[in-house]
């Protein structure tokens, strides 16, 4: 009702300013060939139009201060009329009633695009329209006396109106936006960034002239939102200005809500920015002023943190916390998302672990075999195993093993990997993918991912040969066990460390065997044999069933026990824990089987030793420790 009253107000004032030409004969206001009354303005307004004379307006001014007060409503009029109007028809009648300058027809062609989105109408009928036309032509002729404001829209608009891009007008409204490009303010050229990385993409001359004034005038950047626009549409198109809005997110950082952090960090993770300062900053900031955070925020940042492989404890702790209560009502997407995210950043959080495998088992029906399978795969990449497992796998086993064969075989290869870590690989699952016609299609295939695949199936056939006794076939051949070493794999400060230690305690070189490459797919990073006595033998002169190359020929003494040290690097760890990830837990496992005593050398312990001496005596002791446990078991 109030914009109803504004608009006829100014239909009522608009009356004012052209009853002086209604002398001007009506050819001259109505396009040839139309009739006076079919272009009419609606009767309410037009039947309250008054002809007062400027002479009567006031007294004691000069007719160029009257012309000019005059010109000032007018054009103030004819403003709110575009302003208020409320369908394409009144828009396009104000072209018919009074000569319209390129700012006023630009204001209008605006209006009309604002009115489509909003009615969703169809703008093919609006382009054809000879009004619209008349429009076009008006704004073409003085297109550099539009308003800078006007013309940014303008663009925008004749874009959404379907208006023909080679066409004159458009290149004409392009060009002149070019050549004001300096006078522009910041908020126009990043409106127009925004804008033309979608229609016109990165090919753009405009767009990549823009992008270059931003570059430039970043500085003037003051704006969280515009900051955040820049770097989440714009950003991956230039490295260079991506750099400055970093530095200039950063100084902002305080001031970002929740969901400008969530947009920030998916746009770094995009395009694969690991910009450390910022994300702390941001994580910092998220912690001490949200305590409350949206599913969607939750669920964005976990995302984007686990592909940068950005560690933030704190952060986690709060997302696992808050993720908690909402596990019973996401979908399987949703949670498998989540559960794939803090897998992938080593985020062990036993109650939300343990809400995951309720909602699967509590929503089973709902689960396809792909969202059940990441599951499995991230629960074993924690070693997780759920307080109901006995339940748990049931499920899980009657929904995937009639399945199988419609797995591709990378994803089947990982999931009955992952089913080896947790233990709970059936014949079934080993049968499917240690047949000879399923490794059989990447022998001879020497690419990365190939080899990942051939060391899981030894893996998989060690996990069969030593922890599956009821198992009896079929195994990988002999040629299969052996994968290409890793090139350019840089020796560790701990590796060479345990090397230099564990001199003083095999008292010869003969006696130890360091980075051996065993049948079943892990390597020992250094091996010793011992008597009955716990005295050192040299390790080359027997029998190593379990390396590649076997090398001597003797069987063991009576009571003599192979010994193996493994070193477990940080990376090894679930973050800030001292639980092993599922894959080292299922090393340790099989070493163990295939019948050493595992002596175990964390980074933790060995490197917060700094002499060399007392590095040995360390060694010397976790061998004694090991040696008694064994023999008091």
């Amino acid at each position: 009702m109030a914009a109803h009253l504004v608009r006829r107000c100014c239909w009522r004032h608009f009356g004012a300013f052209i009853s002086p030409v209604s002398a001007v004969p009506v050819s001259v206001l109505v396009p040839a060939g139309k009739l006076a009354v079919a272009r009419a303005l609606p009767p309410a307004p037009l039947a309250s139009f008054h002809t007062s004379s400027p002479s009567s307006w006031a007294d004691g001014f000069s007719v160029k201060e009257l012309a000019e007060d005059s010109r000032s409503q007018e054009y103030k009029v004819i403003g709110e009329l575009i302003e208020t109007a409320t369908s394409p028809q009144e828009l396009l009648q104000l072209a018919e009633l009074r000569p319209l300058t390129s700012n006023q027809a630009s204001l209008i062609i605006t209006q009309l695009s604002r009115l489509a989105a909003e009615k969703k109408l169809e703008t093919e009928s609006i382009v054809l329209d000879k009004r619209f036309q008349q429009l076009v032509s008006i704004m073409d002729s003085q297109i550099s006396q539009v308003w800078n404001n006007t013309l940014v829209s303008l663009l925008k608009s004749l874009y959404y109106l379907g208006m023909d891009r080679n066409s004159t007008e458009m290149q004409s409204v392009e060009q002149e936006v070019l050549w004001r490009l300096r006078r522009f303010t910041f908020k126009h050229l990043a409106f127009l960034a925004e804008f033309l990385v979608v229609r016109q993409g990165k090919e753009s001359q405009l767009l990549n002239e823009i992008i270059k004034k931003l570059e430039l005038r970043w500085t003037e950047l003051e704006s969280t939102r515009t900051v955040v626009m820049l770097m989440s549409r714009v950003g991956h198109i230039s490295p260079a200005l991506m750099d400055r809005l970093e530095d200039k997110a950063l100084e902002l950082a305080e001031q970002f809500n929740p969901d400008d952090v969530r947009k920030i960090t998916l746009a770094l993770a995009y395009q694969n920015r690991r910009c450390v300062p910022l994300l702390r900053a941001m994580s910092y900031h998220l912690i001490q002023k949200h305590s409350e955070l949206s599913l969607n925020v939750l669920m964005d940042l976990i995302f984007a943190y686990g592909k940068l492989n950005f560690h933030q404890p704190q952060v986690f702790q709060k997302i696992a916390t808050n993720l908690q209560p909402h596990i019973p009502t996401m979908t399987p997407v949703e949670v498998t998302r989540c559960i794939r995210s803090f897998a992938l950043l080593k985020w062990l959080s036993l109650p939300l672990l343990e809400a995951i495998a309720q909602y699967t088992l509590d929503n089973a029906n709902q689960l396809s075999v792909t969202h059940l399978c990441s599951i499995i795969l991230s629960f074993a990449r924690l070693n997780f195993q759920p307080s109901g497992s006995e339940d748990f796998f049931s499920m899980v086993h009657e929904a995937l093993q009639s399945q199988l064969h419609s797995l591709d075989p990378h994803l089947l290869t990982d999931l009955v990997w992952s089913l080896c870590v947790l233990q709970q690989a059936k014949a079934p699952y080993l049968q499917q993918v240690l047949a000879p016609d399923f490794h059989t299609q990447i022998r001879g295939d020497q690419s990365l991912k190939a080899q990942n695949l051939q060391l899981k199936l030894i893996h998989i056939n060690a996990a069969a040969k030593l922890e599956s006794p009821g198992y009896r076939g079929p195994f990988l051949p002999p040629e299969m066990l052996s994968v290409a070493e890793p090139a350019g794999e840089k020796v560790t400060l701990l590796q060479s460390s345990l090397r230099e230690a564990l001199v003083g305690v095999l008292g010869s070189q003969d006696n130890g065997r360091f980075d051996a490459r065993t049948i079943y797919g892990w390597q020992i990073d250094a091996e010793m044999v011992v008597n009955s006595e716990n005295k050192p033998l040299p390790v080359k002169n027997f029998a190593a069933p379990h390396l590649l190359c076997p090398e001597g020929t003797k069987p063991l003494p009576s009571g003599a026990r192979r010994i193996a040290f493994l070193r477990w690097e940080f990376p090894n760890f679930s973050n800030r824990s001292k639980d092993l990830l599922g894959r080292f837990v299922m090393a340790r496992r099989h070493i163990q089987a295939a019948g050493f005593l595992v002596v175990d050398v964390p980074h933790y312990e060995f490197l917060d030793l700094k002499a060399e001496r007392q590095r040995t005596a360390y060694l010397k002791d976790k061998l004694s420790k090991a040696l008694a446990k064994e023999m008091a078991s």
